[in-house]
This record gives C-alpha cells, sequence and structure tokens, in this order.
C-alpha cells in the first residue's frame, strides 16, 4: 500500500507570525469530527475560544479549511471575518442557522458550497481529510471586502493583515454506505 502525500497546511506559503491559542469544546486537535460538524448530520460550526493573541489586535476572522479536498485547491468550509476585538469566543452554532449567536458586525463570506455560513465536512468515501479551523488576529477594526468576496481573495487580504494566527485540526472520514 503507498502511502497518499498529503497537501499542505494553508498557512504553510504565508509569513510566519505569532501564535496563540484556540481551543474547543467541540473539536480537539488531531481527533474526529462529532457529528455535528458533518454536513449530513448536524452542520453546526463548532464553539471556539481564543487567548494569547498579540497586542494591537483590531478584529479576528475565523475560516475553516480542508486542504485534502480533491479540487487542487482545496475547500472553504467557513470564512467569518470583522469580529469585534472584544469577542474571544464563538458558541456553537453561531456560524450556522439563524446566526442568533454570531457577534455583531462580523461578516460571513461565501464558502465553497456557495452558502455565507459554516458548511460540515464532506469528503469522499474512503478519504480522511483534515478540517483546518484558524482563527487570525487583524491590525484593523475592517477586513476591507464584502461578504460577497470569494474566500480566496478574503484569504489573500488577511495574508497581509495578520497580526497572529491560532489554528486547530480535526479530521473526518465518510463512513462507507
Amino acid at each position: 500500500m503507498t502511502e497518499q502525500k498529503r497537501a499542505p497546511l494553508p498557512h504553510d506559503f504565508h509569513p510566519e507570525v505569532p501564535s496563540f491559542t484556540v481551543v474547543s469544546d467541540d473539536v480537539a486537535p488531531g481527533a474526529v469530527l462529532a457529528d455535528a460538524q458533518v454536513l449530513a448530520a448536524g452542520n453546526t460550526s463548532p464553539h471556539l475560544r481564543w487567548e494569547g493573541f498579540p497586542a494591537g489586535t483590531r478584529s479576528f476572522a475565523v475560516t475553516c479549511f480542508d486542504p485534502d479536498a480533491p479540487t487542487g485547491s482545496g475547500f472553504w468550509h467557513w470564512v467569518l471575518f470583522d469580529i469585534p476585538a472584544s469577542v474571544t469566543e464563538l458558541p456553537a452554532g453561531a456560524g450556522s442557522g439563524e446566526f442568533a449567536r454570531l457577534p455583531a458586525g462580523a461578516v460571513h463570506a461565501r464558502n465553497d458550497y456557495g452558502t455565507k455560513d459554516f458548511g460540515g465536512a464532506a469528503p469522499p468515501v474512503g478519504e480522511k481529510h483534515r478540517y483546518v479551523f484558524t482563527v487570525y488576529a487583524v491590525d484593523s477594526d475592517k477586513l476591507g471586502v464584502d461578504g460577497d468576496t470569494s474566500p480566496a481573495v478574503v484569504g489573500f487580504h488577511l495574508r497581509f493583515h495578520t497580526l497572529g494566527r491560532a489554528q486547530l485540526i480535526g479530521e473526518y472520514e465518510a463512513p462507507a454506505k
């Protein structure tokens, strides 16, 4: 059996920035995602809490990216930005449903499902994918893009406005039918 080479992580080619801590009640580092974070089951954005971000942080952004998607460019599951700097935690479900728990001012960009929310894991059967949840500490109150901006362009802006970054990686493999 040949070992499959894994795609690089989303920040492998970005400038180094200080790291800080992100934890979750729903996603454990390297562990399998719960059904709540799977598209065909719960499709609910996970709880995230962060601390230790750099001084001068004026807002945050949160993304979920699958570098292992069979697209040649990965797959964006969640793109949320302009989160006020006073917010250091998103409860489960903040990025899904009616957005009642989403902080005021936060903006969703369209994910690769074509929706402006969290879209859960849905790898092809038999493939184990990584889901990289990243919290970015941003140097401005507003990133300068809107909800109609593509995830790639949001990522481009984040590359130049990130003061620090924290990531949490879960995995998921769809069961055989």
